[in-house]
């Protein structure tokens, strides 16, 4: 039988697949959150975990490094899923991708400046809503741009919205629900078929019997 690497996400969605994946049959033969490794041997002969970060997942699927992996539908959104199938939305790690600025401000007319690090998903956004923008790119600390001026919006990923209202800000207008996906890299779905199919199939029925 030939190695299955499936590659997860870091932090939040972890928490979230790690229970998932259990009920497949399927756990880390050691503690992901306490150790510095990267990679990790499962109960399952053949079958191997690593742990990256969520802008890296669709990279190692879509390149074949990865035969399969977890990500969030915003991943897939900003990075394009070229070479990738996305069989099954796992419906943990919701969230939403808005725009938001500083809470009771009109958002100005004419070309405006907008703070994030989804740079395509925000362009194809303003472009649908036919309005000119500047696109800053950030990698953090979003909610500071608009409060010093860097920005007039952001666009970010809002889960309770806490964050943005500490810090003097609203959510403004929806673009997209988020949740995390399952995806295979579409060479690997050929050659290692008898291997993920019954793995789709045995996540599809866990998804389906928690949302009955």
């Amino acid at each position: 039988m030939s190695q299955l690497t499936i590659a997860l996400t870091k932090g939040r969605i972890l928490k979230e697949t790690l229970p998932l994946l259990a009920a497949v049959g399927l756990e880390p033969l050691e503690d992901i959150s306490t150790s510095r490794k990267l990679t990790f041997e499962t109960n399952q002969e053949g079958v191997r975990f690593i742990v990256l970060r969520g802008v890296d997942v669709t990279t190692y699927v879509q390149f074949g490094a990865a035969d399969m992996g977890i990500s969030g539908k915003d991943m897939l959104l900003e990075h394009g899923s070229e070479g990738i199938y996305e069989p099954l939305d796992l419906g943990i790690a919701r969230c939403k991708l808005m725009t938001a600025g500083i809470k009771g401000q009109e958002l100005k007319s004419g070309r405006i400046r907008v703070a994030t690090k989804f740079v395509n998903v925000a362009k194809q956004y303003y472009a649908s809503q036919a309005r000119q923008v500047d696109i800053i790119k950030l990698y953090g600390a979003m909610e500071l741009a608009p409060i010093i001026g860097l920005a007039d919006e952001i666009v970010d990923i809002v889960d309770t919205g806490n964050t943005l209202r500490a810090n003097g800000l609203e959510p403004r207008n929806a673009i997209a629900d988020i949740s995390s996906r399952l995806i295979v890299n579409k060479a690997a779905m050929k050659m290692k078929y008898q291997q993920i199919q019954p793995l789709i199939e045995s996540m599809r029925a866990v998804i389906e019997a928690s949302a009955g």
